[in-house]
């Protein structure tokens, strides 16, 4: 089968497609699935560039990917929530115990797998399982966001931001969000109350009183979102170890997720897309041979949403 792989730590030169790449064997528990299209997240590159490394060794060569959309060809025992010829949507991502999602064919934990959007195409589906689920576990799960509440997203013309965005407007919330000089329309258009530019403007400045704050950057940008919370707000940050003596100072509790993608959550994901409360946010397609242009264009591009590498 063809599929993109890792065949050493490095820049986007170490990204090697081949023809010839051992399609994978299926296991109990779970599905084997004809892979349409799969997209592209920070974390595929970070693993690529070694950043990991010492939590997360590899083997070479790795094939690359998590999120992705197919349909099911094979189920192994145990079972039962999907079958051979579903259209579903999920991670194949290999630390989750999948073979990889820039591959034609693979094969990915049942309980990573769910059916896709009835709305959304293999396309669209492919953008959805990190992004989608991140934001719900963050709001909804640890943030417990509720309508009147005031949220600020950093980063919310990203992946993840721009589903975190409409999520929030969906729960009732008055949002504030941190984006580039070039993309406030954009996140207007998602339903963002309050825009900051923070190439040019001070959101700690800014912002006051806020219940929650979602950090997907880090750094200097998680470390000054204390100040606009109110006494027993949330943090919930993708990059940061909590700072407990920050935490203490400001009265707040700061949590470091993980996201765990379930078929719970893919499913809870996919009612919320086929009602209409989110919409996929694509920014680029490229094909399964493109796939060092893709992660350079994610890397150095900017974009507003989602990549996303069309398969079959």
């Amino acid at each position: 089968m063809k599929a993109a792989q890792l065949t050493s730590y490095g820049d986007v030169d170490v990204i090697v497609v081949s023809s010839d790449v051992e399609a994978p064997t299926l296991k109990d528990g779970q599905v084997l699935v004809d892979v349409y299209a799969a997209s592209l997240n920070p974390f595929d590159y970070k693993v690529r560039r070694g950043y990991m490394k010492d939590m997360m060794p590899v083997t070479f060569p790795l094939t690359i990917g998590g999120d992705f959309s197919g349909k099911v060809t094979a189920v192994g025992g145990g079972v039962n929530h999907v079958a051979i010829g579903d259209d579903v949507y999920g991670s194949a991502n290999t630390f989750g115990g999948g073979s990889g999602a820039f591959a034609e064919v693979a094969a990915a934990k049942s309980g990573t797998v769910a059916k896709k959007p009835q709305s959304a195409d293999f396309i669209n589906a492919a953008a959805l399982p990190l992004v989608g689920v991140s934001a719900i576990q963050a709001l909804e799960d640890h943030m417990k966001l509720n309508s009147g509440q005031k949220v600020l997203i950093h980063g919310g013309s990203g992946g993840i931001g721009s589903v975190a965005i409409q999520l929030a407007k969906a729960l009732g919330a008055y949002v504030a969000t941190t984006v580039s000089t070039g993309q406030e329309d954009f996140v207007k258009a998602l339903g963002a109350d309050e825009i900051i530019d923070y190439k040019t403007q001070d959101f700690g400045t800014m912002l006051t009183d806020f219940d929650g704050v979602y950090d997907t950057v880090g750094g200097e940008t998680y470390t000054k979102s204390f100040v606009v919370l109110k006494k027993g707000g949330t943090i919930v940050t993708m990059i940061e170890q909590p700072d407990k003596e920050l935490d203490k100072q400001h009265d707040v509790t700061t949590i470091q997720q993980s996201t765990q993608i379930t078929n719970e959550k893919l499913a809870h994901l996919a009612a919320l897309v086929d009602a209409g409360t989110i919409k996929v946010q694509l920014d680029k397609v490229f094909s399964l041979d493109q796939a060092k242009e893709a992660f350079s264009y994610l890397e150095t591009g900017h974009p507003k949403g989602k990549v996303v590498v069309a398969v079959r």
